[in-house]
């Protein structure tokens, strides 16, 4: 961006700017036109954003999970009475139930199958917290620790697990919570498992994962290092 400032013409770059704002709160001109315009004078995408954005405002996304839906299909069934039971016994012995905060990191706007596993964890017995999407590592290991949760869940599925992991885990340490537990969950080839594992991951979950089963090796991992600490 340096280099692109350094190498175009401000004012014809303000121009289009203004031009493609105007357009934006008038109604007038042909919007597409104008973004061309104003990328061939080498306007960045956050400035041609930014003009828009100043007519329409940005959207924000709301998220929230709902809250009795996977239960109220399944909630008969024996693995789901035993989640709900090991859950209870943490409880008693933690004084709070097991706390997950689900995120999405990068620019995986995929965010379906995050919001399943967290209706579905709070049904189980979880106390679940959900973040925005797009968050960067530093933001993820900032929210989890300020609401001391046990364990992130990340849900990947645009590819970026083998950076964006290993830098939540490096944020956790970074800002004093080492003991955090990361899980990780998504389109997720077998072959990366092992680097994952060993760059910190506590478990992983891919394609077709059961998810009281993922829930049961979510507490496995989480009573075992409760264990350690004693």
């Amino acid at each position: 961006l340096t280099y692109l400032r350094e190498n175009r013409d401000e004012a014809a770059v303000r121009a289009a700017i203004e031009s493609l704002s105007a357009s934006a709160k008038t109604g007038e001109g042909n919007l597409l036109d104008l973004a061309v315009k104003a990328a061939r004078a080498r306007a960045s995408l956050g400035e041609i954003s930014n003009a828009l954005e100043s007519a329409w405002g940005r959207h924000q996304a709301t998220i929230r999970s709902i809250a009795g839906v996977y239960s109220t299909e399944f909630g008969e069934d024996a693995q789901i009475q035993q989640v709900r039971e090991r859950a209870t016994t943490f409880e008693l012995q933690e004084g709070r139930r097991p706390r997950i905060l689900v995120a999405k990191m990068g620019q995986d706007g995929h965010d379906r199958g995050a919001k399943v596993i967290a209706t579905a964890f709070a049904d189980l017995g979880f106390d679940v917290d959900i973040g925005p999407l797009f968050q960067t590592p530093d933001e993820v290991a900032r929210q989890a620790i300020e609401n001391d949760v046990h364990i992130v869940g990340i849900s990947s599925l645009a590819g970026s697990h083998k950076t964006l992991l290993p830098q939540l885990v490096a944020e956790l340490a970074a800002q004093g919570r080492p003991d955090i537990l990361v899980v990780i969950g998504g389109v997720i080839p077998a072959k990366d498992y092992a680097f994952l594992y060993e760059q910190g991951a506590s478990a992983i979950f891919g394609p077709g994962t059961v998810i009281p089963a993922a829930a049961l090796r979510v507490l496995d991992a989480l009573q075992s290092q409760l264990a350690d600490m004693v």
